[in-house]
C-alpha cells in the first residue's frame, strides 16, 4: 500500500504544475541592540562588552543582526536611546552600566515583548533579567600578585564611586595582598565617575607621588595604566588585557568575559526559552579570568596565582573567607573567624578593609 501511494505522489508531482512544494519564508534575523555608557576604545569595561557583541556575530551568524549605540550617559540619555533601540525592532537589548537599570525598566513597561538585558543590575521584571560577574574574584587573585611584586608595600587604587561593586573589588584586592604581604596597604582615591581619563591621570599621579608602587582602578579608560608606564610604576589591568597601553608596567590583568553569556541568551531568545533571571558568575563560569602577565612578573608569582585561581573556580577558595577575624579599617569585626560573608553580604557591602586607607564617602 505505502508502495502505491508513493508512486502516485511521484506521479502527481510530475503531471501537475501546480503540485510543488513551497519553501518556508526565511526566519528574520533576531535583531539585538547593546548600549555602552562611554565611547568603544582599545581596552576597558565598554571593549569587553563590544567584544561579547562580536562573539555572539561569530556564533550565530545570519541568526542575529546587532547594533550599538556609545557613549550614552546614565539617566534620561540612556532612557531615550533603549527606547529607540526598542522602536526600531530591536527585540532583545542589552544595557551594560549600572546607571542603566532603571530607565530599561521604564522602557521595559512600554515593550513587553522585547527582552533585556540589565548588566550589573539588580531589579528584574517579567521582560528584564540581570546579570553581573564576580569581579571581586579577580580581584583578589590581582592583590596576590600585587602583594608579591611591591617593594614600597603601598598600592594604589583609583575608584568610580563607592558602590558594593567596587568596595568589593577594594576589598578582595586588599585582602589577597596582605594574604602574602601583612605588611600592605591600599591607598585609594574616589573620582565619583566611572570615565574621565584627565582626572584617572591625576589620581594615579598622586598614588604614586604617596609611595604607591602598584595601581588599580575601578574606571573605564586606560589612563591609569598609561600613568603607570609613564612613571615606571606597576599596574593592574581592568576589564581587558592592556599590555599595548602599558607593556612594561602590567603586572596582570583582570579581564571580563562576556561572549559566553551574550551568545546563551541571544540563543534562548531564537528558541523561545528566554525567562528573566539573576546571574552572577564568576571564575568558575568562565566570566572573569586573571592572566596576561607582564614580562616582569617571576615565573613563581604567575604560578602562585594561577592555582589560587583554580583554588577559586573549584570552591576550595572564596576572598571573604576568614579564618581569624577580618576587620574593617575603624576596628569593627567584619567577617567573623571562621565565617564566609553571603552573596547577599557581598551585594550590600558599605565598609573598607583593614590596611585600606580611606573612606566610603557618600
Amino acid at each position: 500500500m505505502y508502495k502505491n501511494l508513493a508512486a502516485t505522489l511521484v506521479a502527481a508531482c510530475c503531471l501537475s504544475p501546480a503540485f510543488s512544494q513551497t519553501p518556508e519564508p526565511a526566519r528574520a534575523p533576531l535583531k539585538i541592540g547593546f548600549v555602552y555608557v562611554t565611547p568603544i576604545t582599545d581596552a576597558g569595561w565598554v571593549r569587553q562588552h563590544e567584544e561579547g557583541r562580536k562573539a555572539v556575530e561569530a556564533a550565530l551568524g545570519s541568526k542575529v543582526k546587532t547594533t550599538y549605540v556609545e557613549d550614552v550617559p546614565e539617566g534620561a540619555d540612556a532612557e531615550r536611546v533603549i527606547r529607540d533601540l526598542a522602536q526600531q525592532g530591536n527585540q532583545l537589548i542589552f544595557t551594560p552600566s549600572f546607571g542603566y537599570m532603571e530607565p530599561t525598566l521604564k522602557v521595559a513597561k512600554d515593550f513587553p515583548d522585547v527582552k533585556f538585558e540589565s548588566i550589573t543590575g539588580y531589579k528584574t521584571a517579567p521582560n528584564v533579567s540581570v546579570a553581573n560577574a564576580r569581579y571581586y574574584e579577580g580581584r583578589y587573585l590581582a592583590g596576590i600578585a600585587a602583594g608579591r611584586m611591591t617593594k614600597t608595600n603601598v598600592a594604589g587604587y583609583v575608584a568610580g564611586f563607592p558602590i558594593p561593586e567596587v568596595l568589593q573589588g577594594i576589598n578582595a584586592f586588599t585582602l589577597g595582598m596582605r594574604s602574602v604581604n601583612p605588611k600592605a596597604s591600599v591607598r585609594v582615591v574616589w573620582l565619583n565617575a566611572w570615565f574621565d581619563p584627565p582626572r584617572e591621570r591625576d589620581a594615579a599621579m598622586t598614588l604614586f607621588n604617596q609611595n604607591a608602587d602598584v595601581i588599580a582602578f575601578h574606571t573605564g579608560s586606560t589612563a591609569v595604566m598609561a600613568a603607570a608606564q609613564e612613571r615606571g610604576k606597576m599596574a593592574v589591568a581592568y576589564h581587558s588585557d592592556m599590555r599595548r597601553i602599558a607593556p612594561d608596567a602590567q603586572i596582570v590583568a583582570v579581564t571580563h568575559q562576556w561572549g559566553g553569556y551574550y551568545t546563551q541568551r541571544a540563543r534562548a531568545v531564537l528558541d523561545g526559552s528566554w525567562k528573566p533571571g539573576k546571574v552572577w558568575g564568576g571564575v568558575k563560569e568562565g566570566m572573569i579570568r586573571v592572566g596576561d602577565f607582564g614580562s616582569r612578573v617571576p615565573a613563581a608569582v604567575q604560578a602562585e596565582v594561577l592555582a589560587r585561581q583554580k583554588d577559586i573556580g573549584a570552591g576550595r577558595l572564596h576572598p571573604f573567607h576568614a579564618t581569624a577575624a577580618v576587620r574593617d579599617n575603624e576596628g569593627r569585626v567584619a567577617i567573623p573567624a571562621g565565617s564566609t560573608l553571603g552573596d547577599e553580604q557581598i551585594l550590600n557591602m558599605n565598609w573598607l578593609v583593614e590596611g585600606v586607607q580611606g573612606k566610603v564617602t557618600r
